[in-house]
């Protein structure tokens, strides 16, 4: 009787090392996370069968990533491209992003070939589409997106082996993108919503993306970093990590605009690494 030792095959693919990296380096999104195991779970299955002759049909790969910006799918792509790669799904691993520029031309004869170019680049890895709803038009007659889109069909059905595409977006563009194209709906088989992430977990991520520039806050900058969060949650064009991070490139030029107009002192390392509640309560969301 053939027998597989399921620990070995594990440790053999690397995939325990991703997902806790997955874990690691993405705050919150847990429902996401749950369904990327899930996938993996099912790829994984799916090869050892494989290597049992078990008869089996090839897993569907294409994916929609649906959410708010900010909320990490082109980084949960990424990981994705490499949990492909380690499973031998893909032959080389890397993750092509590109949006409707780069896929659809402006005059008749253009976007065949740009679109041709972009799907070369990207085989054996992973096509990353953001914003994909915007490649269909249907109340401009002049418009090429719908060139580019029967392109993109023809070789996510008949390039399975060698490409795997993840169109992404808002939720509901992309919910009426896909009934207006049924052909591309029929074709993706994982949908993963991507939730908001709470105030709590912007802070983490804030304090995560300022360990990495060697800074920190002090006990007041981080209750007034909270309340900006809670503020900024609440007004328009709020892109979740994206407008955090904007955030904190604001505080430290205000830090910098501090440190500078006190020139003459001598400065302690303390000073230079610490940002202050000032630093926030400056913002204009505070008015």
């Amino acid at each position: 009787m053939n027998v597989i030792n399921l620990q070995e095959e594990y440790a053999k693919t690397e995939i325990a090392k991703l997902l806790n990296l997955l874990d690691e380096e993405l705050v919150g999104l847990a429902p996401v996370k749950a369904r990327i195991r899930e996938i993996a779970a099912l790829l994984l299955i799916d090869k050892l069968r494989k290597n049992l002759g078990i008869t089996t049909n090839s897993p569907g790969l294409h994916m929609s990533f649906t959410g708010s910006p900010g909320t990490g799918k082109t980084a949960v792509g990424l990981k994705m491209a490499d949990i492909l790669f380690q499973l031998g799904y893909v032959k080389k691993g890397h993750l092509l992003t590109v949006t409707r520029d780069d896929l659809v031309g402006q005059y008749i004869g253009h976007t065949a070939p740009k679109t041709k170019e972009v799907l070369k680049r990207a085989v054996g890895g992973v096509l990353f589409i953001d914003e994909a709803y915007y490649l269909y038009k249907p109340d401009n007659e002049r418009d090429y997106g719908s060139e580019a889109i029967e392109i993109l069909l023809q070789v996510m059905e008949n390039q399975r082996d060698e490409l795997v595409v993840i169109l992404a977006g808002y939720k509901e563009p992309m919910d009426r993108f896909y009934e207006s194209n049924p052909g591309l709906s029929s074709r993706i088989t994982n949908h993963i919503d991507f939730p908001d992430y709470s105030v709590d977990e912007l802070l983490t991520i804030a304090k995560m993306m300022l360990e990495e520039q060697q800074y920190q806050l002090t006990p007041q900058a981080e209750i007034a970093l909270k309340d900006y969060i809670t503020r900024r949650k609440q007004k328009p064009l709020f892109a979740n990590a994206r407008s955090i991070k904007n955030a904190l490139d604001r505080a430290r030029m205000r830090q910098a605009n501090r440190i500078f107009d006190s020139r003459g002192q001598v400065l302690t390392k303390k000073e230079l690494v610490n940002l202050e509640a000032d630093d926030f309560l400056q913002s204009t969301i505070f008015d």
